[in-house]
């Protein structure tokens, strides 16, 4: 028995699971490298042609429209403001590169149209409105001390908001108007109500034939009802005036694509204006009114699904027109006439996404230039700038920063292949 025993314990090998000899030899999981918080400290990204970006909001979810008003007046910066795929209104608040993000109200659905003015006389000052995919139509105010009032001021049912415009749209009618385009072309006239404790009223004003994605007010004279410049998905450009009872209305142009976004050329005259138009196949239009009427011009035919324009002073010639466009391709493009008159284009920034918004803003009197801001697919909000000192002549530069050439990106490896 024991020579039995022996000869079985001399035989018999230990065999362990291939895996139970991996977890033993492997090394430990390497440390987790912690993501660079805008709200400590300013995030810079990866951007081409002497441009710098940073990092506004990194989010969670598609970011479809975002811009810059003074929504907060104990501040001295402007604030900018984030609409997202999970229908949340983020107010981010400018420290010296850091943003601190104020989240105002979330709905159900995503939203995408805002607008800020004074249209409740019973409210001081501006105040924000915001409504997307359910149909809901917010109002929010600031209180001096921090914190908002937020009121659902309007259901629309069965339509998505997807444009809001706000200002002197009836000159005779005391006060500002509200306009909110829907997805099925319905127009609403919002307005408050005029007997004490009572809500807001939003009325039918027009239909339209499909959805209006971006519209923009035309500078008019005093006392005059101004233009609406209206980018359709139709393909359609209108002209849109207001009255009590719809609108007197122009069909400028009829293009074979959708129109996407519109931008209007700062400090315009009344009768002179220049407004960018994108089209879905990538097409950037340029047109200008004259007095024999509007004069139609593509600048530019780049990548497919054009979904941002921003119109503003990016060069240090304060007479050279600029305008930048993002899209689908996740480039940040700046166009720009050449001394031979014909327009050209360079690449700002790569986002890691597709793009869907595009405006510009100031937020960084370091240069003598405007800065942009964008959002979309990537899930984030970004801001691009001149480098300090780009076009101000003799102003002395911080020489541990280095002046425009020697700026890196701080986050390599961010900028897709």
């Amino acid at each position: 028995m024991r020579r039995a025993i022996a000869r079985l314990a001399a035989t018999t090998r230990l065999v362990l699971p291939a895996c139970a000899l991996l977890c033993a030899c492997a090394a430990p999981p390497p440390a987790t490298a912690e993501k660079p918080d805008p709200t400590q400290q300013e995030v810079r990204l990866p951007a081409l042609s002497g441009w710098r970006a940073s990092l506004v909001l990194e989010g969670d979810a598609g970011i479809w429209t975002a811009g810059a008003a003074k929504l907060l007046p104990r501040y001295g910066c402007p604030e900018v403001f984030a609409l997202d795929d999970r229908g949340r209104l983020t107010v981010l608040v400018s420290d010296s590169g850091k943003w601190t993000p104020l989240s105002v109200l979330s709905d159900r659905a995503w939203l995408g149209a805002f607008a800020h003015l004074d249209l409740d006389p019973r409210r001081p000052g501006p105040e924000m409105y915001t409504g997307g995919q359910a149909g809901n139509l917010f109002q929010a105010v600031a209180h001096d001390l921090g914190g908002f009032d937020v009121a659902l001021i309007a259901r629309l049912p069965g339509e998505e908001i997807h444009t809001l415009l706000g200002g002197d749209l009836l000159p005779a009618r005391p006060g500002l108007e509200l306009l909110a385009f829907t997805g099925s072309g319905a127009v609403y006239d919002v307005r408050p109500g005029a007997e004490p404790g009572a809500g807001f009223h939003a009325t039918l004003l027009a239909r339209l034939e499909g959805r209006v994605r971006q519209a923009v007010l035309l500078p008019a004279e005093d006392g005059s009802a101004p233009w609406i410049a209206a980018a359709c998905r139709t393909g359609r450009f209108l002209l849109l005036r207001m009255r009590e009872d719809g609108f007197e209305r122009r069909d400028l142009l009829e293009e074979p694509m959708g129109l996407g976004r519109v931008a209007l050329r700062p400090a315009c005259a009344p009768g002179a204006a220049v407004l960018y138009v994108t089209r879905d196949d990538g097409v950037l239009l340029r047109l200008e009114e004259r007095p024999e009427g509007w004069r139609r011009e593509a600048i530019y035919a780049g990548a497919q699904g054009l979904r941002g324009v921003a119109a503003g002073r990016f060069a240090a010639d304060p007479a050279l027109e600029t305008v930048a466009v993002f899209g689908y391709c996740g480039r940040v493009q700046l166009l720009a006439p050449g001394p031979d008159g014909r327009w050209r284009a360079e690449s700002l920034f790569v986002d890691r996404d597709k793009g869907h918004w595009l405006a510009a803003l100031e937020i960084d009197g370091r240069n003598a230039t405007d800065e942009l801001i964008g959002c979309g697919y990537g899930q984030r909000v970004f801001a691009l700038a001149r480098p300090p000192g780009y076009g101000l002549e003799g102003v002395p530069l911080d020489p541990d920063e280095g002046g425009p050439a020697s700026l890196q990106p701080e986050l390599p490896g961010d900028l897709p292949p």
